[in-house]
C-alpha cells in the first residue's frame, strides 16, 4: 500500500471516497461540469454528453483516483509510487508530469477550478464533476474495467477499492433481505449488489443468500433454485465446502423437496464440481497389514496428509465416508469412486515389526485402470508417531504435486484443440514450461494467454503464465526484455491478488520480484510468506534459496534448497534445485561440487541455460578450459549472441564480490566477453 505521510488535509490514495455503509447519494450525470462512469468501462462526458475520455490509460487512472477522492488532494509521489511503482521516483514524477499535461489539455476548456495541479498536489472539484459511483446505481460490473494491469501497486489498490466498494453494495443488499431500510430497498437493487459482490468474492456465502432471496422476493423461482447450485459448486470447487445450513434453509423454506443438511466437506459428482479449476483427488485410511482392525496412524496418516495437500490450492480434496467403506481394491470399485468423482486415490499400508513402523503409499490415477502414478515407502522408529506422521505427508504431498501436474498435463493435452478450458489449458502448459524447448515452450505461452482469456480470475493461469515469463527471460528468448518483465511482474501480482493465500503464486511472485527487478528483500518476504502457507513446497525453498544467494547469504540459501531437495528427491524438476544448490557453491569458492551439481542439471535438462552459466564459471575458476570447450559452445548455440557483459549486466547479485567472481569464471573459460 501508498505511504500515509500526507497531511491531514490530503486523503491516502487506498483509503479512496467510497460509502462504507451503502448510503450513497443520487447526483444526477450532468449536473456538474462532467460525468465519470467508473463502474465498468471508464468513461469522461461533459455536460453535453460529448465523451472527452483520456486516451492514455495511466491518465484515465489518474483522473480516476482524484474522482474518487475528491475534493480532497493526493500528493504527486502517491501517483508515481501507485503508477510507476517499478521505476525510481525522478522517472515516475516525470511520466506522471505527461500525464497532467494530457489532463490539462482535455480539461483546457472548463473552469480553470476544476482541476488543480500544484508541484505537490493534484485535485478535482467534487462540486463539479459527479461519478456513478456515488449515485446510488450498484452494478455486477467492477470499478474501473478496463484498467487492471496498469502496475503491480495499482492492481492492489483496485482490488482493495472493488471489495470496499463491493460491502457498501452489500450493506445495501443485507438491508434489503431484512427489510431494515424504510422503504425497503428494491429486489432489482440487491440483486445486483449480491453478483457485484460475488464477482469480487466468489465464495462469499452471505452474497449468495441475498440473491436467492432477492430472486425469491420477485417470484423468480427457476433462477434462485439454478443460483443455489450455482452456490453449491463454486464453495465446492474453491473452498471445498458445503452450503451453510442457513444457505440450505433459505432454499428449503419454498421449495417443497426440502434439502437435508449435509456435512462438511460436502461430496459432489463430477457432473456437479466440474474439472474447470483442478484435479479431485481423496485420500483415504491407511490400511493395517498385521490384522489389526483400528490402528489409530491409519486415520492419523490421512488426515495429515488430506491437510498437507490442501495447502496446494489447484488440487480439490474430497473426504466422503464412502473412503473408509470401500473394498481394498479400487479397480474392482469403480462405481464408488465414479459416484465420487475422482480423478486420483490416494492410499497406503501400514506394517509393524518391533520398534519400527513402515509405511507405504500410492497414489492411484483413477482414469487409467487405476494405475500406480506414484508409489513411495517410509521406515521411521515407533517411539515417535507424531514426527512420522509430519515426515511422512510432507514428504508425500512435497512429491504427488508435480507428478499429479504432469499426469493432468497430459490428459489435457488429448483436449481436443479450441475445447479447453482454463484449466487444460493450463496444465497443458505446465509441461513445455519446465522441457524449455523453445517450440513447445511459445505454445505453452499462447495456451496460457487463452486460458487468462477465457477466465480472467483463474490465479493458477496468472500464477504459470508469469513462471513462463520468468524462463522466456532467463532463455533470453524474449523480443522485447523489458516487456517480458513488466508482464511477468504484472501477471504474477495479479495472482496473488486472485488467490492470496497460494503459495506457489507468492514464491513464483517473489522469484519474479528477485530475479528479474532486483527487489531482495521484498522477494524473501514473500517466499517466507509462502513457506508460512505450505513448507511442504519444494518450489519455495528453491526460489528462496536464490534470493539468499543474491543478498550474499550462501549457507542460509544451501540449507534451505536441501529441505526442498530432501522433501522431493527424485523431483522431475530437480534439475531446477541443483542449479540453485551449485550457484550457493560457486559463490563459496566451492567450484568442484557445482562442477558435479552441473552435470546432473544439463543431464537432466539440456536445454536450461543458467546451469550451463554457473558450470562454465566454476570450470572456468578451475583452469579446465578444455572441458569448458563444448559446454561453451553448446550455450552460445542455445542462446546466440551470449556475452560476459550482457549476463552480468542482468544478474540479480547484488554483492560486488559475487559479481566479479561469476563474471571472472565466464571470462576464464573462453565466453566472449
Amino acid at each position: 500500500m501508498l505511504s500515509r505521510t500526507a497531511a491531514a488535509a490530503e486523503v491516502p490514495v487506498e483509503a479512496g471516497n467510497l460509502p462504507a455503509d451503502g448510503s450513497f447519494t443520487t447526483i444526477a450525470p450532468g449536473s456538474g461540469l462532467l460525468h465519470m462512469t467508473l463502474l465498468g468501462t471508464t468513461r469522461v462526458v461533459d455536460a453535453a454528453g460529448l465523451d472527452i475520455t483520456p486516451r492514455i490509460r495511466k491518465s484515465r487512472a489518474v483522473l480516476a483516483v482524484l474522482a474518487l477522492a475528491a475534493p480532497k488532494r493526493v500528493l504527486r509521489d502517491q501517483f508515481a509510487g501507485l503508477l510507476w511503482s517499478q521505476r525510481d521516483r525522478d522517472q515516475g514524477r516525470a511520466s506522471l508530469r505527461q500525464c497532467v499535461h494530457e489532463l490539462q489539455s482535455l480539461l483546457a476548456g472548463f473552469d480553470s477550478s476544476l482541476f488543480f495541479a500544484d508541484r505537490n498536489h493534484l485535485a478535482l472539484d467534487s462540486q463539479r464533476i459527479t461519478t456513478d459511483v456515488r449515485s446510488g446505481t450498484l452494478s455486477a460490473l467492477p470499478l474501473l474495467a478496463d484498467l487492471d494491469g496498469l502496475d503491480p501497486m495499482f492492481d492492489r489498490w483496485l482490488t482493495t477499492e472493488r471489495q470496499r466498494f463491493g460491502r457498501a453494495a452489500m450493506a445495501v443488499a443485507e438491508a434489503a433481505l431484512v427489510h431494515r431500510t424504510h422503504p425497503p430497498v428494491d429486489a432489482a437493487v440487491a440483486i445486483a449488489a449480491a453478483e457485484h459482490l460475488l464477482a469480487v468474492d466468489p465464495v462469499n456465502e452471505a452474497g449468495w443468500r441475498v440473491l436467492i432471496a432477492a430472486q425469491l422476493a420477485r417470484g423468480d423461482r427457476a433462477n434462485a433454485m439454478e443460483t443455489y447450485q450455482r452456490c453449491v459448486a463454486v464453495l465446492a470447487e474453491r473452498a471445498n465446502i458445503g452450503p451453510a445450513p442457513q444457505t440450505q434453509a433459505l432454499v428449503a423454506s419454498t421449495f417443497s423437496a426440502a434439502i437435508a443438511p449435509s456435512p462438511e466437506p460436502v461430496v459432489l459428482p463430477a457432473k456437479v464440481v466440474g474439472r474447470s479449476r483442478g484435479a479431485r483427488l481423496a485420500v483415504r485410511p491407511f490400511r493395517s497389514l498385521d490384522g489389526t482392525a483400528r490402528d489409530p496412524l491409519a486415520r492419523a496418516l490421512a488426515e495429515e496428509i488430506t491437510t498437507a495437500l490442501s495447502r496446494f490450492r489447484w488440487l480439490l480434496l474430497i473426504v466422503s465416508p464412502l473412503l473408509s467403506e470401500a473394498g481394498d481394491d479400487p479397480g474392482a470399485e469403480a462405481g464408488t469412486w465414479q459416484d465420487l468423482g475422482l480423478d486420483f486415490l490416494l492410499d497406503g499400508t501400514i506394517q509393524r515389526s518391533g520398534a519400527t513402523v513402515r509405511v507405504s503409499v500410492r497414489l492411484l490415477d483413477l482414469h487409467a485402470g487405476p494405475e500406480v502414478l506414484w508409489a513411495a515407502r517410509f521406515d521411521h522408529a515407533a517411539d515417535d508417531l507424531l514426527s512420522l506422521q509430519d515426515q511422512i505427508a510432507a514428504a508425500t504431498v512435497a512429491q504427488i504435486d508435480p507428478a499429479v501436474l504432469l499426469r493432468e498435463g497430459r490428459r489435457a493435452a488429448e483436449v481436443p484443440q479450441g475445447q479447453g478450458s482454463a484449466y487444460s489449458l493450463t496444465m497443458t502448459a505446465i509441461p513445455a514450461i519446465y522441457r524449455l524447448e523453445e517450440a513447445s515452450f511459445r505454445a505453452a505461452g499462447l495456451a496460457l494467454a487463452e486460458a487468462i482469456r477465457l477466465d480472467p480470475e483463474y490465479a493458477a493461469a496468472h500464477t504459470w503464465f508469469a513462471c513462463w515469463h520468468l524462463f522466456l527471460v532467463g532463455q533470453n528468448w524474449a523480443e522485447d526484455t523489458a516487456q517480458a518483465m513488466e508482464d511477468a511482474a504484472r501477471l504474477a501480482s495479479r495472482a496473488v491478488a486472485l488467490d492470496p493465500s497460494d503459495a506457489r503464486a507468492l514464491t513464483i511472485a517473489g522469484h519474479v520480484t528477485a530475479f528479474l527487478h532486483g527487489r531482495i528483500g521484498e522477494a524473501s518476504r514473500l517466499h517466507e510468506r509462502a513457506l508460512e502457507l505450505n513448507p511442504s513446497l519444494p518450489l519455495a525453498w528453491a526460489f528462496a534459496s536464490l534470493a539468499d544467494c543474491y543478498a550474499g547469504r550462501h549457507e542460509a540459501a544451501i540449507a534451505r534448497v536441501n529441505q526442498g531437495r530432501n522433501l522431493s528427491p527424485y523431483d522431475p524438476h530437480g534439475f531446477f534445485f541443483d542449479m540453485a544448490l551449485m550457484l550457493a557453491h560457486l559463490l563459496r569458492h566451492e567450484f568442484e561440487p557445482a562442477v558435479i551439481l552441473g552435470r546432473q542439471a544439463v543431464a537432466m535438462n539440456p536445454q536450461f541455460t543458467s546451469a550451463y552459466k554457473i558450470m562454465l564459471s566454476a570450470l572456468g575458476h578451475l583452469g579446465r578450459t578444455a572441458e569448458a570447450a563444448p559446454l561453451a559452445a553448446r550455450l552460445m548455440a542455445l542462446e546466440p549472441g551470449f556475452t560476459v557483459t550482457h549476463t552480468v549486466a542482468r544478474t540479480p547479485l547484488q554483492q560486488p564480490e559475487d559479481l566479479a567472481l561469476y563474471a571472472e569464471g565466464l571470462r576464464r573459460a573462453g565466453l566472449p566477453q
